[in-house]
């Protein structure tokens, strides 16, 4: 394959508290008018993720559907928080990177008020700036969810948020303390569903902690991530949330217009298609579980799908 590493090494320290500055001056965060010497190679797409396992699994996979289908590719993984990948694609040193459609349209628009896939979508078109755009996202989402033992869904016939009106016993909401806060948290459920709820406050992001507070019954909803690996491990159920509460987040491919070409916007079109929460949550599991390199989880799942 034509792809190789991107050196994060000894270099990484010198990078990131570059980008960082960048990230800090004004105006549009996309704009362009800024140079750099990092930029990519103009026969090269440079490819980038966050500094978490998932994206920068995804990284890896565009970078590999991309190279078997003859584009030169190169992957700078795990550049940091969206600031400063950002600030990146702003200079040029990266070309693509893997995104979330709700985080990414409330990054460029603070006022949007879209919530379901497609909505949050055609938002996102208008809000991306001039330069750059996304191409399909993926039907696979990481959101935020409300999920319920299996035991506490059969005995309260709850699958839906809806369903949890008719709840008798108090309910308590394992997730992090900002949840209190947050319109698709305990102030949402009341809002928009009609259910009462307290928070227990437990910093580790729908991690350990919760999962265990929801199974021993300490709580009996838990804010988890949708492609944690538990979910399917430990047999949560997912609630549905009818009216959109919770913004989606679909994987989707954030790209300078100057390298989208046809091939390579057919090449990430049809890795998107093949993107789903399930895929997510195997994927994730090979890294968090299996203890997997990303670079390795990217590579057999590619293979796998024939790309």
């Amino acid at each position: 394959m034509a792809r190789t590493r991107g050196l994060i090494a000894a270099a990484g320290t010198v990078a990131i508290a570059a980008l960082a500055l960048t990230a800090c001056s004004s105006g549009n965060p996309l704009s362009s008018g800024s140079s750099s010497s990092a930029k990519s190679s103009s026969s090269t797409i440079t490819i980038g993720s966050a500094n978490f396992a998932e994206d920068e699994i995804l990284a890896y996979i565009y970078a590999d559907a991309l190279s078997d289908a003859g584009v030169k590719t190169d992957v700078k993984p795990n550049i940091g928080a969206r600031d400063a990948y950002i600030a990146a694609l702003k200079d040029g040193s990266i070309d693509l990177v893997p995104e979330y459609t709700g985080n990414l349209l409330q990054y460029f628009d603070a006022k949007a008020t879209a919530k379901s896939s497609n909505d949050v979508y055609d938002a996102l078109h208008g809000a991306v700036p001039s330069g750059f755009e996304v191409l399909d996202q993926a039907p696979g989402q990481d959101a935020d969810s409300y999920n319920v033992t299996k035991k506490f869904s059969d005995q309260n016939h709850v699958t839906s948020l809806s369903d949890l009106s008719k709840v008798k016993t108090p309910l308590k909401v394992g997730a992090n303390p900002e949840f209190g806060t947050r319109p698709y948290g305990i102030p949402g459920l009341k809002s928009q569903y009609g259910v009462t709820a307290t928070l227990v406050p437990i910093s580790d992001g729908g991690g350990p902690n919760t999962q265990k507070a929801l199974k021993d019954g300490q709580v009996q909803l838990a804010d988890i991530y949708t492609t944690d690996p538990s979910i399917k491990s430990d047999g949560f159920v997912t609630l549905s949330d009818p009216k959109n509460m919770i913004v989606a987040q679909n994987i989707v491919p954030l790209i300078s217009s100057a390298k989208a070409s046809t091939k390579v916007k057919q090449v990430l079109n049809k890795v998107s298609a093949a993107i789903t929460t399930d895929e997510l949550i195997a994927i994730n599991t090979k890294s968090s579980v299996d203890k997997e390199s990303a670079d390795q989880i990217a590579k057999d799942w590619v293979q796998q799908k024939g790309f």
